[in-house]
């Protein structure tokens, strides 16, 4: 797919009346301090009659206005702490061209060829880019990538939806709640959990992987539509151990299954080791709740077993490792991290944020990371056009980093992205659909 690079500039915030101040910044939180520093890049792809572009830009522009920390830069205070400046410098905004029709071109998995359709993730200073290609049949790509510093998925599926909005010239609702101060330690802290070896790691202790032979160059993106049929069979057999509780979500059963069919394909030996992090929005699960909080507000929780174990028990077993792994991830283990955060990580100069370790790996061999979209407004975002037909992770080729997101069928089916070596794909090909 040839891409032609067109205009491409600076977007800035549209105030109504008075714009405020750009000397102002606010400070990391203790949870933005934890997560990924890297820009996360997703593709929508629509349907013709689109907007005109001036409608799409204005509307990038009238988002920011009440999303201003995208239109920032990050820095550092006096402290040397990092913070993100309101400085209004703006964002990447890219038109380009195809010289073909999108369903001659458009992958309908991550390759390498999403690659071209949103700016270079290396080297950014802006927060946010929007990359919109334009092809021969009128269709259109917006490609978006946004820095994880800044915002979770939760916020940042939000402020889409809120783009949307103000191309229709709608008000923008709900409306975000933007201060990073509130999540103030205990006096004195109150340290019910541990949290080395999960949200933080010691810098002197170096992980150690196993010897794997394949590269990253053999890591190949398989997608796996499940329909909501197969999902209801999941579920039943997930709970069929569950007696009179409630049943485990499907959430949780095609997790369960998803880790023990890849354990499996990977050929994992029997007395190893797998766990899978699974990212908690804290949102409504604090005490009290901040539903529209923009920023990071999520922890990890790190289910792991045996693989003997994980293969071996019925498929229960693992659906409730992932169950009570999640649900111990409360008000009070999300307090406890903030009284961690603020006071043993400044008396502990050697603790570095697990994520940031996890950031340089390719490679997340005998483990697994998943992240969930499934609960993410990602297909409202609407210019004037309806919603998108296609929505999908750009190329992101880590091995064993899963993405769980809505089928664009929008029938309660599931679409779930596996990057796996070349070598375990035609196993886990083989089992995905099993229910044995």
């Amino acid at each position: 797919m040839k891409v032609k690079i067109g205009r491409s500039r600076i977007i800035q915030p549209l105030y109504e009346g008075t714009p405020p101040t750009i000397t102002n910044h606010i400070p990391l939180s203790v949870f933005d301090k934890v997560t990924y520093d890297q820009h996360v890049a997703v593709i929508y792809a629509y349907r013709p009659p689109i907007p005109p572009t001036v409608t799409i830009e204005l509307g990038l522009q009238k988002a920011l206005a009440e999303y201003r920390e995208w239109a920032g830069r990050l820095g550092k205070d006096d402290n040397a702490d990092p913070i993100i400046l309101l400085n209004d410098e703006g964002v990447k905004f890219v038109e380009a061209s195809v010289d073909r029709s999108l369903d001659q071109v458009m992958p309908f998995r991550p390759s390498a060829s999403l690659l071209s359709l949103h700016p270079s993730l290396e080297g950014v200073v802006e927060l946010v880019q929007v990359q919109l290609t334009t092809f021969s049949c009128g269709s259109l790509v917006v490609g978006f990538t946004a820095n994880h510093l800044v915002a979770d998925g939760h916020s940042t599926s939000n402020f889409l939806v809120a783009w949307g909005q103000a191309c229709r010239g709608l008000e923008i609702s709900p409306l975000p709640f933007h201060d990073r101060t509130i999540f103030s330690p205990r006096d004195p802290p109150i340290l019910e959990f541990e949290h080395r070896g999960f949200e933080y790691i010691n810098k002197k202790l170096k992980k150690v992987y196993p010897l794997i032979h394949n590269g990253v160059d053999d890591i190949v993106a398989h997608k796996v539509h499940y329909s909501t049929a197969f999902l209801a069979k999941l579920k039943a057999k997930a709970s069929s151990l569950n007696g009179n509780n409630k049943p485990f979500s499907t959430f949780e059963s095609l997790l369960a299954h998803l880790w023990r069919s890849i354990t499996r394909a990977r050929g994992l030996s029997e007395h190893e080791v797998t766990q899978v992090r699974i990212s908690v929005d804290g949102r409504h699960r604090l005490n009290p709740k901040v539903p529209n909080y923009f920023g990071n507000l999520v922890l990890w929780a790190f289910p792991k077993a045996k693989v003997n174990d994980l293969l071996n028990q019925p498929l229960p077993y693992a659906t409730k490792l992932i169950h009570d792994a999640v649900t111990n991830v409360n008000d009070n283990y999300f307090k406890s991290f903030i009284d961690f955060a603020n006071h043993e990580v400044k008396e502990e100069e050697d603790l570095v944020p697990n994520a940031v370790a996890d950031t340089e790996e390719s490679i997340l061999w005998p483990n697994l990371e998943v992240d969930s979209w499934l609960r993410f407004p990602f297909y409202e975002l609407d210019f004037g056009c309806g919603g998108p037909y296609i929505f999908m992770p750009s190329f992101f080729p880590t091995e064993g980093m899963i993405f769980l997101l809505p089928s664009f069928i929008q029938d309660g089916s599931i679409d779930v992205f596996v990057p796996l070596f070349r070598d375990n794909l035609e196993t886990f090909r083989q089992i995905c659909y099993s229910l044995d």
